[in-house]
C-alpha cells in the first residue's frame, strides 16, 4: 500500500529518491524525524534524511524506531512479539539485548496487535535496509505516553555512534494547502526550539516526537530542518493536504 511490493521496483524507487535528495554532507545525525506516508507522497522528504546516513553506513548497528499507532490504540510504548520484520528487501532482525534493557519499564508493553497493521514503522525499513549495511532494530509503536516516559526509554537505548534514533511522524492532516503551510511552518519552528508540547493536530507522531525533543534537549543536540513540504507539493491536490518534514539532530561536536 505504501511502496512497491517487488524488490527490484522498490530498490529502483528508493535509489531514485536518494539520488534526488539534496546533500547535507556535513551533518552526522544522532536522531531523525522522518515522515511515513506512501513514497509517492513523502518519499522525497524522507530521502533528505536517509541520504545523511550513507557515509555512516558501517558505523550504525542499531536503529531505535518510534512511530505513532494509527489502528490499535495503546498506553505507553509497545514492542512487537516478533523477532524480525520482513520487507521485499529481506529480513530486519530485532535487537534482543536492547529490548531486554527496556521491556521491564512500566510504560513498555509487548503488543502484537499494535504492530500488526501499523505502517508508521514499517515504511522506513526499506530506506534503512538500503542505506545501512548491517543493523538491528528496536521498533516501538507509541500510543499515550508522556515526553518523560518516551525520553526514559530513549535514555536507556541512547548508546554511542552505533545507535541511531528515528522518529516517524507526518505533520498536519487534510487542511487546505495554504493553511497547512502556515501550521506546518509553526510546528517546524516549535521543533527547532525543542518544545516538547506538540499536539496531534500538529503532528500525528506528537507523542514520540515530544519524547525525542525532551531527550535531545537533555543531550544538547542541535536540530536541523532538512525539508518541509506537503502532499500538494508532491503527488496530491491542494484542497486537502498532509504535511511532511524531515529533521536531523546532531550531537554538540557535530552541530
Amino acid at each position: 500500500m505504501f511502496y512497491p511490493g517487488f524488490a527490484t521496483d522498490l530498490r529502483s524507487e528508493i535509489a531514485t529518491l536518494l539520488a534526488s535528495a539534496p546533500r547535507h554532507i556535513d551533518l552526522r545525525p544522532k536522531a531523525l524525524i522522518v515522515p511515513h506516508a506512501g513514497y509517492i507522497y513523502s518519499g522525497a522528504v524522507a530521502a533528505t534524511a536517509y541520504a545523511l546516513l550513507v557515509p555512516l553506513a558501517a558505523e550504525i548497528k542499531r536503529v531505535v524506531l518510534l512511530g505513532p499507532v494509527h489502528r490499535v490504540w495503546t498506553q505507553g510504548l509497545a514492542l512487537p512479539e516478533a523477532q524480525a520484520f520482513a520487507t521485499p528487501l529481506g529480513m530486519v532482525q530485532l535487537d534482543e539485548a536492547a529490548i531486554a534493557a527496556i521491556v521491564d519499564l512500566p510504560q513498555v508493553t509487548i503488543q502484537a496487535m499494535a504492530h500488526a497493521q501499523e505502517h508508521s514503522l514499517e515504511v522506513h525499513l526499506p530506506f534503512l535496509q538500503t542505506v545501512l549495511t548491517d543493523f538491528r532494530l528496536v521498533p516501538l509503536a507509541v500510543g499515550d505516553a508522556t515526553p518523560e516516559q518516551v525520553a526514559e526509554v530513549l535514555e536507556l537505548l541512547w548508546g554511542g555512534p552505533e545507535t541511531l534514533i528515528v522518529v516517524s511522524s507526518d505533520l498536519s492532516h487534510y487542511l487546505p494547502y495554504r493553511d497547512a503551510q502556515r501550521l506546518d511552518m509553526s510546528t517546524a519552528r516549535s521543533i527547532e526550539a525543542m518544545r516538547s508540547d506538540l499536539v496531534g493536530e500538529q503532528a500525528c507522531g506528537a507523542y514520540p516526537v515530544n519524547g525525542l525533543l525532551l531527550a535531545a534537549k537533555q543531550h544538547g543536540l542541535t536540530p536541523h530542518l532538512l525539508d518541509l513540504r506537503n502532499s500538494g507539493d508532491t503527488a496530491g491536490d491542494r484542497k486537502r493536504v498532509v504535511g511532511y518534514a524531515a529533521f536531523a539532530f546532531t550531537e554538540p561536536e557535530n552541530a
